[in-house]
């Protein structure tokens, strides 16, 4: 990204607490990718909340259903695609 985010968030690097262990549980579950992605750091300043919302999203988006994961990434692909969002 460019431009400074529009919201401040907290680093990996800079996680304490309870963000820390959240940051750390994300991870683990992704181990394959690098760094909490900017989306979700939108949250940091709330910890409490970007749990939930990890929660919610989680369970929307990587769960099978009428459409299964690669499915919904595509379709979330093409999404920010169309609003030329780099998410």
């Amino acid at each position: 990204m460019n431009e400074s985010p529009r919201i401040a968030w907290v680093e990996d690097d800079q996680a304490t607490g309870e963000l820390a262990e959240i940051y750390g549980e994300w991870r683990s579950q992704n181990p394959d990718r690098k760094g909490i992605p900017e989306i979700l750091k939108c949250f940091s300043a709330r910890p409490d909340f970007m749990a939930q919302i990890m929660q919610a999203s989680y369970g929307l988006h990587f769960t099978e259903g009428h459409l299964d994961r690669r499915q919904k990434e595509a379709i979330a692909t093409y999404v920010s695609a169309l609003n030329k969002c780099e998410y």
